[in-house]
């Protein structure tokens, strides 16, 4: 028999690492066979050597996570759940260093870890997977850190302005109006990583740029960081059309989702077509993330997987 203790000093890190109403413990002590208490601000731990090494393991990654979000999500529970028990391997967790003071992002499953990885690696990368699984935030996160380190100059993030289903002229206002909504999610991912005062100086300054596709044609971007986001819906000559914007020091990342295809029948999508293309291409990387890979509302996953089938 073998005991650990782990010290949690704030009680409610402690009742969020417990879940409601203990729903959390009670997995935890099921799938791992441990005995688990709470004793002097502190979780008691005892099992098996083995098992107790598990969940403590488990234990300290969950009091991180509520350190740092201030709550833990069942989903949560379920993939630290399969890393103990060796249904999924654990990702390796090198923070991605942002602005916000105090804020470091780590990868939440294997597929997001080998993402950032590709991103460090590689100077193009192409990603395709699910809403939810953490594309667009991932990539601007590491745009933001190499902005931070100097080693890019610039962020240009970039969107397709396609319609889905709805049509751009009936959206009032000028042209930068119109394009305002299809960019809003990378506004969104930046307000996430830096303070709104510092964001709008760069966004002043040029250094963040956002634009859509159509203004990208011509330029050459040196020691810049560019993001193009929901790339499926990007025609073939679209696709080479900004590949080719690539310049001297500069690295891009292209994701979408390819379930998610607003383009006419027959219009073939640009990422599909560059990901069939360019996988094998030196100094390209490829990543295709899943269903495993989604950390919003745990509801999300089971939508994905519903609409798959």
């Amino acid at each position: 028999m073998s005991r650990s203790s782990i010290a949690v000093v704030d009680t409610k890190r402690l009742a969020a690492i417990f879940g409601p109403r203990d729903c959390h413990l009670r997995r935890i002590r099921s799938a791992l066979g441990v005995g688990v208490t709470a004793r002097d601000d502190s979780i008691q731990i005892e099992g098996e050597e083995h098992a107790v090494l598990r969940a403590t393991d488990m234990f300290e990654e969950l009091d991180r996570l509520a350190r740092e979000r201030g709550g833990v999500e069942a989903a949560e529970v379920d993939r630290l759940l399969r890393i103990a028990t060796g249904e999924e391997f654990a990702p390796r967790h090198e923070p991605i260093e942002v602005h916000r003071p105090g804020a470091r992002l780590v990868p939440r499953s294997a597929g997001q870890a080998a993402y950032v990885q590709a991103i460090r690696e590689r100077d193009i990368v192409l990603c395709a997977g699910p809403a939810g699984s953490g594309k667009t935030f991932l990539a601007v996160a590491m745009a933001v850190s190499m902005l931070r380190s100097e080693q890019v100059r610039k962020i240009v993030l970039v969107r397709p302005a396609v319609e889905a289903g709805e049509s751009l002229g009936y959206l009032p206002g000028d042209l930068q109006a119109k394009i305002n909504p299809y960019l809003r999610p990378l506004m969104d991912a930046l307000r996430e990583m830096m303070d709104y005062e510092h964001l709008r100086r760069l966004t002043d300054q040029d250094v963040v740029e956002m634009i859509p596709l159509a203004y990208m044609r011509g330029r050459t971007l040196n020691h810049a960081f560019i993001i193009l986001d929901e790339a499926q819906n990007t025609t073939v000559s679209q696709m080479k059309m900004f590949l080719t914007r690539l310049g001297i020091g500069s690295k891009m990342v292209i994701s979408g989702d390819i379930t998610q295809i607003d383009l006419p029948p027959d219009r073939q999508s640009g990422l599909v077509d560059a990901m069939r293309r360019l996988g094998g291409v030196p100094g390209c990387g490829r990543v295709e993330l899943g269903g495993a890979d989604i950390v919003r509302h745990a509801l999300v996953q089971r939508i994905v997987e519903a609409y798959d089938r």
